[in-house]
């Protein structure tokens, strides 16, 4: 059964949604209560820390025009919509990969086409080493790409597992 089942999509709508709006509403938090690149310590390792990235997820492709990088989230966002609708809909780790993906993809371009930039804010670090700056949307896509591939494996192992029994 495919993915684009009309009773699932209001569903994952609401939690696109949410995942957007809670990117924003961060954000907005970010924007109008943090000081520029002052780092606030939150626990050992982990700060905040607001600063602008004009490139893509840990500042790849810096400095490209705005509307090719808006470009490439809005395919990027429609490649993945695409394969949310070709999944069966029984994957639910790959549901709801998509939907972190689409969410962060968005609210990342909400930021680039309103600001011209995404504003990032939270930092892993030690004192010799610090991780890229970067914000809730960019771990919605790293979590959900995640989910992704645990689903691809559960998928192999269960197949794996159908194919072994069928041969007995």
């Amino acid at each position: 059964m495919s993915g684009l089942t009309v009773a699932r999509w209001p569903g994952f709508v609401v939690a696109v949604a949410g995942a957007i709006g809670l990117d924003q509403l961060i954000k907005y938090l970010v924007e109008t209560g943090l000081p520029m690149h002052q780092r606030v310590d939150l626990v050992p390792y982990v700060s905040l820390f607001r600063t602008y990235n004009d490139g893509i997820a840990f500042s790849m492709l810096a400095g490209m025009a705005d509307t090719g990088l808006a470009l490439i989230a809005a395919a990027v966002t429609i490649f993945v919509l695409v394969l949310r609708a070709r999944t069966d809909a029984a994957r639910h780790f790959a549901h709801w990969g998509y939907c972190l993906i689409i969410g962060g993809a968005v609210g990342n371009l909400i930021d680039r086409v309103w600001h011209g930039y995404v504003i990032d804010y939270i930092l892993f670090h030690t004192e010799s080493w610090s991780f890229a700056v970067f914000n809730l949307a960019d771990a919605f896509i790293s979590v959900g790409a995640a989910f992704i591939v645990l689903d691809e494996c559960l998928e192999w192992r269960a197949t794996r597992r159908r194919d072994i029994t069928d041969r007995k």
